[in-house]
């Protein structure tokens, strides 16, 4: 498919159907789907002079300034008048008014002057309109690139015309597109161990190199679009184009992307497009004093739970400001792809609330769908992918739609990967309610293993979500009675930090080796952050003391937190060498009573022994591989924090006799809470 070009007709999209066949009774509505992308892509060819055009809005829209002036448009067709008003002007609502033209866009063009452009850089903006009803309403630009927020005189932000005589220049190229990623899951603002936000620059000198050390390949950062309220995490956007001031400058963000391309990192970033703000002065809602323009109307346009708007994804200009927003951080910014927030609020009518998925086919394809979202990202996906190859996108979806990672060229939504938000929940919920005697090594295998085949997953063990106060990072669940007496070297090593460093990383480990094609980590979890996440707000005084990550707790050499992060560092390093994220799997064996799991996955030979007492000696383990075995890395080495009882120079030669569907066996000795990985000759 070329740009200009549009979507090819499916066939009827067979390769879905392949696939799973339980998908044949959907035909109809795939295609309706699938058509419906070929549609726009039509309209957009004949219309708009192509993707590549539609998708640079950003260009057209907003502030842009020539050699020869500024162009200033806006898209507010329920407005009767509209003026660009500023520091420039002196708020003057008379000085400067705008031209309509028929598809209710506003526009001016303010001829530089002899000292330069007519709007400084770096002052105060907004527009002006009047309703019908004659009411004067004054809004933040849609597309500002900056807006910034002075709470010693009030929460609403305000437009800044950003226009710096010195434009950022990149100096490092993006890396290659990784066939498998292994994320760090970044939040700016609590980068630091000081009580405070941390900013965009602080992140480049003190975090970058911690991650590129500790081996991951990926970064991706939460909360950069612009959202006036700290503790929302970054997910009540009201400035669309403008990364968080609170952070820095727009250059610093730059440079900060730039960084990590120089430490050979790919850049994600957390999109959110499932809903915006409420907030009417510094975002998107009544813009053009309707509440009808960026978003449905009445009900549809509500997000009950989140108190926020739901965007009219069938509506074209709505559509061009989303895909270009897409756009504009890929080129602006350059990111290399993105994690869409919310994905399962924006596909159901019901967006969730209140509704559990029991993976009928009926959910995914009835009329509880939407269908006008479902079609956005299919869309945003192929425009996306057909400008820019290389990116990568993630879906994070809860309810389990099938085709979610297939091809759009496939019929399918056209996502990368999809996040397995089950495996966190089923830790979380596994370390609150059962003892581990009552650890189920079926389950945990089958919740690791229970994904759509071609439909890549990201596996993680902890979700930012459960290190929010109100519940406790894996760490604490495992260690709170003691991680502030017992984390200490010179301190005895107790039953309870034994259990929690012990199983802290296995719960790691198997995740990161079954779980999925691509694996994350939210900062703090490779270390075993001691304590919750909890961002300043009113209820507990506006402090800052849990926001913030305790890196100087893994850089203090008497502290146990580094034997967590000395194993996070082995495990990113072993799965570049050894590439499990892209090799098949096969679980060889689930034993209950035992607690043992064993299976095979990137030439390897995993063996975890959950049992809290047992050890075994001599232990038959079934391998597809003849030839002698041989330590890759295991739990319990002492440079993490084990106890060394494991040869790691110790060498198991294979009997050509079948166990549990292997050809072969082994005997090895596998200790209580530890998980031991082989190679082969």
């Amino acid at each position: 498919m070329t740009n200009s070009n549009p979507v090819e007709e499916p066939s009827p999209v067979e390769a879905l159907f392949e696939t799973d066949p339980y998908l044949s009774p959907y035909r109809e509505t795939i295609a309706y789907r699938y058509k419906k992308v070929h549609e726009w892509v039509d309209a957009i060819n004949k219309h708009e002079g192509g993707i590549d055009k539609f998708s640079r809005g950003y260009e057209k829209l907003g502030f842009n300034a020539t050699p020869e002036g500024i162009f200033y448009r806006e898209w507010a067709p329920g407005a009767s008048t509209a003026s660009l008003i500023g520091e420039f002007n002196n708020w003057d609502t008379a000085s400067h008014p705008m031209s309509r033209d028929p598809y209710g866009v506003w526009e001016i063009f303010l001829p530089n002057t002899e000292s330069g452009p007519a709007i400084p850089h770096n002052t105060k903006v907004k527009i002006s309109m009047t309703t019908p009803s004659g009411e004067r309403i004054d809004r933040i630009p849609a597309l500002i690139r900056r807006a910034t927020q002075d709470l010693s005189v009030s929460a609403t932000y305000d437009g800044i015309f950003w226009n710096p005589p010195e434009k950022y220049v990149f100096k490092n190229k993006a890396p290659p597109k990784p066939k498998k990623l292994r994320i760090y899951e970044s939040h700016v603002g609590i980068a630091s161990p000081e009580g405070k936000c941390a900013s965009y620059k602080e992140f480049m000198l003190n975090v970058l190199p911690r991650i590129a050390d500790l081996g991951y390949n990926s970064v991706q950062f939460m909360a950069i679009m612009e959202h006036p309220y700290y503790a929302s995490f970054g997910y009540q956007v009201t400035n669309f184009y403008a990364p968080s001031s609170r952070f820095g400058t727009p250059e610093e963000l730059m440079a900060l992307v730039d960084a990590a391309h120089g430490y050979g990192l790919t850049v994600l970033l957390d999109v959110v497009h499932s809903h915006a703000c409420k907030n009417v002065l510094d975002g998107l809602n009544n813009f053009d004093g309707t509440d009808h323009h960026y978003f449905h109307a009445g009900g549809r346009g509500n997000h009950d739970l989140w108190d926020s708007r739901l965007f009219n994804y069938g509506h074209h200009e709505v559509m061009r400001f989303l895909i270009s927003n897409l756009r504009y951080w890929l080129t602006q910014y350059q990111f290399d792809g993105f994690r869409f927030d919310g994905v399962t609020s924006m596909l159901y009518y019901h967006h969730g609330m209140g509704t559990g998925f029991s993976g009928h086919y009926d959910e995914y394809f009835g009329s509880a769908v939407d269908n006008e979202a479902v079609v956005y990202l299919m869309l945003a996906n192929y425009i996306m992918k057909e400008l820019h190859p290389n990116i990568i996108t993630i879906a994070e979806d809860v309810s389990g739609m099938p085709t979610l990672g297939r091809p759009v060229s496939d019929g399918g939504i056209g996502f990368d990967y999809r996040l397995a938000m089950s495996i966190p929940d089923m830790w979380i919920k596994m370390l609150k309610e059962q003892s581990d005697d009552d650890w189920k090594m079926g389950h945990i295998a089958h919740t690791l293993t229970n994904r759509r085949w071609k439909e890549p997953v990201i596996s993680y063990a902890e979700s930012h979500d459960q290190a929010l106060v109100g519940d406790k990072t894996l760490a604490f669940w495992l260690m709170d009675k003691e991680m502030y007496d017992f984390m200490s070297d010179l301190s005895p090593m107790t039953p309870i930090i034994d259990r929690g460093i012990a199983l802290h990383k296995m719960i790691r480990l198997v995740t990161h080796g079954l779980g999925g094609e691509g694996y994350l980590n939210f900062i703090g979890n490779e270390f075993g952050h001691p304590e919750w996440l909890d961002f300043p707000r009113f209820g507990n005084g506006n402090s800052f003391h849990y926001a913030r990550r305790q890196f100087n707790l893994v850089d203090d050499n008497l502290l146990r937190y580094k034997y967590l992060n000395n194993f996070d560092r082995a495990m990113q390093h072993a799965e570049e060498k050894y590439g499990w994220l892209e090799s098949s799997q096969f679980v060889s064996l689930k034993h209950e009573g035992d607690k043992v799991i064993v299976f095979e996955r990137g030439n390897l030979l995993w063996i975890f022994n959950f049992h809290p007492t047992n050890s075994y000696s001599d232990y038959r383990v079934g391998t597809s591989w003849a030839g002698v075995h041989r330590v890759a890395f295991h739990t319990d080495q002492k440079e993490f924090g084990g106890q060394e009882r494991i040869d790691k120079r110790g060498e198991y030669f294979t009997t050509p006799l079948g166990w549990n569907d292997r050809d072969n066996f082994i005997q090895v000795y596998i200790p209580s809470r530890t998980a031991l990985v082989l190679s082969h000759d």
